[in-house]
């Protein structure tokens, strides 16, 4: 029995090698390696010395107006791409769990955003938000509401809005989906019996439904954050952090530094560390909080 287990645990050990190795190359050693970068003056040119400067990197981040600029930049695209993903998809799939003929059509209508390029998409949001676009046009010429067109990429809070409206429309379709299959697991029993009770539908919803897909919220919450925290193509596309970098994000201004700048390699290699920090504290705060109910 002995010889056997042995033998069973080489065997496993040899299934997860190559996934642990995948792990090790292309996860852990580049985390490693940034962080290391961080103490650095990092240069990638041929025979140049990185010389090594403490935390100095870290001192230039926090000190850096333009660093604070795109950290609250994207907090606010991450506040109101979040919660707006998250209502807007539970609406959907409610309405679609709801009726019972096009069900597939009306899926497929909401998740064709999800499958769209980026680009593409926010080349679109990028024409119809320029001076000549499309809703300068619908507001001047066809409604007369306004005299002049309306600069909505010329100002930060404007381009970024415009920006999140973006990201909303985007994830709708997602977490459509999620929550659809999260819907199709509630009992049905329980609506069943809250009908007998005499209970309507909005209190079904909040007494039934909500307390079901807490865990899909959840997964919802964690994974929009990661994901808002690591936007970057809407903000290049539309804005390129336009005007004078006021309309940074955090990957952007990462890209700007390392590529576009003077190659503050190790700079950004900080930013990233701190940034990583404050998505894992995000994460913590939302499981802790928001944890499912035991046995759901």
């Amino acid at each position: 029995m002995e010889i056997r287990s042995v033998r069973d645990g080489w065997r496993i050990a040899l299934l997860l090698l190559p996934g642990v190795l995948i792990l090790a190359v292309f996860t852990l050693y580049p985390i490693a390696k940034m962080f290391t970068m961080s103490f650095f003056d990092w240069k990638i040119g041929a025979n140049q010395v990185s010389p090594f400067v403490g935390i100095k990197n870290y001192l230039d981040v926090f000190s850096d107006s333009f660093a604070h600029i795109a950290l609250a930049n994207t907090l606010y695209y991450a506040f109101i791409t979040v919660p707006g993903q998250i209502v807007f998809g539970l609406l959907a799939a409610v309405m679609i769990h709801n009726i019972k003929r096009f069900s597939v059509t009306f899926r497929l209508l909401y998740y064709l955003p999800v499958i769209t390029s980026w680009v593409v998409v926010a080349l679109l949001f990028r024409n119809i938000f320029t001076n000549t676009g499309l809703l300068n046009y619908f507001l001047m010429d066809v409604l007369k509401i306004i005299d002049e067109p309306i600069r909505w990429l010329s100002a930060r809070w404007p381009a970024m809005t415009a920006t999140a409206m973006l990201g909303v429309w985007k994830g709708i379709g997602w977490n459509m989906v999620i929550f659809l299959a999260a819907l199709q697991a509630v009992p049905i029993e329980q609506y069943e019996a809250s009908s007998i009770d005499g209970m309507g539908a909005v209190g079904q919803f909040f007494k039934i439904t909500l307390p079901n897909i807490k865990g899909t919220m959840l997964f919802c919450l964690v994974m929009l954050s990661i994901g808002a925290f690591n936007t970057f193509t809407p903000i290049k596309v539309i804005t390129d952090g336009n005007p004078a970098h006021q309309t940074e994000v955090a990957l952007t201004w990462l890209y700007y530094q390392t590529f576009s700048a003077t190659g503050k390699m190790g700079y950004a290699a900080a930013y990233s560390i701190l940034m990583s920090i404050i998505i894992a504290v995000v994460a913590i705060v939302l499981f802790k909080f928001i944890r499912p109910e035991e046995g759901k």
